[in-house]
């Protein structure tokens, strides 16, 4: 994530809210990652933080006042590459939809050509009322970008639509307000994660793909400004809401959506684990262990790719190869049989591949092959995405 935030200037308005103590966290994981990063608290943020905490974190003076100095909030206008408020409450989203200009915070946001993000954090009844969003509609069509809220338990109790999004999801979502948006009107699809394959109410065959790569190819397409549909299988990791995201099961069910979008895409990463076999009769009872052997008769799933190859609309085709020896020759006849415009190949066992934290492999077109160092999956995703981005 550093190289995406190393010296990023990001000034954080924290306005008056409880979760103003997750904005602490922010700024410390932005500062980790090498962001530059300047803090304004309103006047009812102090409420419920310190500016020595922001200070500490920050290695940067707290802004508080207008009048301390005449002309900071000139300075601090011209200064961020980003503007992010967080929390956002209702009365600083209404007193910015209204041009209001009455403390620093506000004052900076008038003053300001800077790209502004905003995460509203208020409890639930607040966040739904018709001012509200009459007022968010007002920004966001002046080209503020709102993140959340999320839906979960608020400080008074209620448990609705409110809520800030967590620290670490925040910070997903800004990476590409920095990038040069190389692929921006590029539309992708990527698969990710295992099929499960029912056997019968209880028990299903499946493999050992945790989906890492897909969803971190997925956010790496979103960083260049690409718009991003993921399909995936059965995952612990948590849905991107930087892109649209579809659940499914089944190989078949992951062949049917890739059919109803494929149509609309440029670009398709077939990343998915896709399960080659299926039951060729699901059992509608829980089929008992009272017999000492079971024989299963399977029958084979299409093959999405191949069949996504002589696609009337065939977008430039990437998929993956997972294998355990013969990685490359494996590959080439892939790379071949299926049609594709490139293939990555990596070498899945024991601490390689599913499931780990990073990938090793190599990158194949029809003229070339490039390896690809043992890295953390979002560093790969990269390098695979910007080998992609030669082919526009």
């Amino acid at each position: 994530m550093q190289h995406y935030f190393q010296d990023r200037r990001i000034l954080i308005i924290v306005s008056g809210s409880i979760a103003a103590y997750k904005t602490l966290t922010l700024v410390s994981l932005l500062k980790k990652w090498g962001a530059e990063i300047k803090v304004v608290l309103t006047k009812h943020a102090q409420e419920f933080v310190t500016p020595l905490s922001f200070a500490t974190l920050s290695q940067n003076s707290v802004i508080n006042d207008l009048f301390t100095d005449p002309l900071a909030h000139i300075r601090l206008a011209k200064w961020p590459e980003l503007i992010l408020i967080a929390p956002a409450s209702a009365n600083i989203i209404a007193k910015y939809a209204q041009g209001y200009a009455e403390d620093i915070a506000t004052t900076i946001l008038l003053a300001s050509t800077a790209k502004v993000v905003l995460a509203p954090a208020m409890n639930q009844v607040m966040w739904a009322h018709s001012a509200v969003q009459e007022n968010i509609q007002k920004l966001s069509a002046r080209g503020v970008d709102i993140i959340g809220p999320d839906i979960g338990l608020q400080a008074c109790g209620d448990v609705g639509l409110g809520r800030m999004v967590e620290a670490e999801e925040i910070i997903n979502m800004l990476p590409k307000y920095f990038q040069q948006g190389l692929l921006k009107n590029k539309k992708v699809l990527i698969t990710a994660g295992p099929t499960q394959e029912a056997l019968d109410p209880v028990r299903y065959l499946t493999n050992y793909s945790s989906g890492k790569m897909g969803y971190a190819l997925a956010a790496s397409f979103y960083y260049q400004g690409a718009q991003v549909i993921l399909i995936s299988g059965p995952s612990a990791l948590k849905p991107p809401q930087f892109c649209k995201f579809i659940a499914v099961r089944s190989a078949e069910e992951m062949q049917a959506q890739v059919l109803e979008h494929v149509a609309m895409v440029d670009i398709m990463i077939a990343c998915a684990a896709v399960g080659d076999f299926r039951p060729k009769k699901y059992q509608l009872q829980k089929i008992k262990k009272d017999k000492k052997n079971l024989t299963l008769e399977l029958t084979k799933n299409d093959d999405i790719l191949k069949k996504i190859s002589t696609h009337k609309h065939r977008p430039l085709l990437i998929g993956f190869a997972a294998e355990t020896e013969n990685i490359i020759e494996n590959a080439k006849k892939k790379l071949k049989a299926k049609k594709l415009d490139m293939i990555i190949a990596n070498q899945v066992g024991p601490n390689l591949g599913f499931g780990a934290e990073e990938l090793e492999g190599f990158i194949l077109t029809a003229q070339q092959i490039k390896p690809l160092a043992k890295n953390n999956k979002a560093i790969v995703a990269d390098q695979i995405v910007k080998e992609i981005m030669l082919a526009f």
